[in-house]
């Protein structure tokens, strides 16, 4: 029955590390926290770095290795973006759980056990600035007992104050290598078969975010099989395949507006996201070794004005129509804004 159950478990918490030394990549925080649990003299902890790079796994990981499966959920608080974090629960359930005293120091079926608890705040950076603030006093007031381990995107999002009291650790991306060692245990613990284009692409699709990649193999193996091509793995991932962006790019070169308008009703009739299409399209401009330093800043700076305004509730045709019309004037010389004559 366990092993039914695992196959059907997603593959992101299937093949993740149980102890912080198999974490990937993350060389120095490993070394660091490897030391820490040796002593179990842990600090409070701050975890940042880009999405899919160990931060979670690793801050689990050292509860576990501290505790056990017997201790842990009596021992640890795990609290994320989709638990509510406001003001008051920090001023209730995190410091109830934060105030009551622990047990002394006393190793249990050979875990350290340390003399205090653990409260992991994961996507930390979401929380508000009163939540924030709130949390300072019971840091100070219980940290005899209680530890926090603050995890987060953006480091700027935390307050002063929180991240002067935490030991940082930065969570580097995923390097190529590193991703395409992992991806290839996974495909023979499962049976997979990748060529080196595919692995490329699952690479390059993921942008170093390891959860990523292992969650777009898990859905290609589902609908394709065990035998996965590089085009399965675009149509799983939702990004733009590379010559419909090249299409648009080529247009905008010729300087004809109606087979640049006509491409962009071709990538609206298709569903494909803008953002994403704005996205590949700056990847493109930025390594065209054909466009010049100047060009290049015309069409970003479009391009930057345009994700705004679809964030901001912007129409999807006039802002891709927008662009392909700057990009074709910046590709032509064309100036930057027209002069009427009256």
């Amino acid at each position: 029955m366990a092993t039914e159950l695992q196959s059907f478990q997603p593959w992101v918490e299937k093949y993740r590390p149980k102890q912080v030394k198999d974490v990937a990549h993350q060389d120095e925080v490993v070394r660091v926290l490897t030391n820490t649990l040796e002593t179990t003299n842990c600090p409070h902890m701050l975890f940042y770095g880009p999405p899919g790079t160990g931060k979670t796994t690793t801050a689990l990981a050292i509860a576990h290795q501290l505790f056990g499966p017997e201790l842990y959920k009596s021992r640890v608080l795990e609290l994320n973006a989709s638990d509510d974090r406001g003001i008051n629960v920090v001023r209730t359930k995190i410091k109830d759980f934060a105030a009551v005293a622990v047990g002394s120091g006393q190793r249990q079926g050979g875990y350290p056990c340390p003399p205090y608890k653990i409260i992991i705040l994961d996507e930390a950076d979401s929380m508000t600035e009163d939540a924030q603030n709130a949390l300072r006093r019971t840091m100070e007031t219980y940290s005899r007992v209680t530890r926090f381990f603050f995890i987060c995107n953006y480091i700027s999002r935390i307050i002063e104050p929180l991240a002067s009291r935490c030991a940082k650790f930065r969570f580097k991306p995923l390097s190529e290598e590193v991703m395409t060692s992992r991806v290839l245990y996974i495909c023979n613990k499962e049976g997979l078969n990748l060529d080196a284009e595919a692995l490329s692409t699952l690479s390059s699709i993921s942008q170093g975010d390891l959860r990523r990649a292992i969650t777009y193999l898990q859905s290609a193996a589902r609908l394709f099989g065990s035998s996965i091509s590089s085009r399965d793995l675009i149509g799983v991932s939702g990004v733009i395949p590379l010559e419909v962006v090249e299409a648009l790019f080529t247009a905008c070169k010729s300087g004809n507006f109606d087979l640049a308008n006509k491409e962009v009703n071709n990538i609206i009739a298709e569903g494909y996201p803008v953002s994403q299409m704005l996205s590949q399209l700056f990847e493109m401009v930025v390594e065209a070794a054909d466009v010049s330093d100047e060009q290049k800043s015309r069409i970003c700076k479009k391009l930057g004005e345009a994700d705004k305004c679809l964030v901001d509730g912007g129409d999807e045709y006039l802002q891709l129509l927008d662009v392909a019309s700057n990009t074709m004037r910046a590709l032509c010389n064309m100036p930057e804004e027209f002069s009427y004559s009256i």
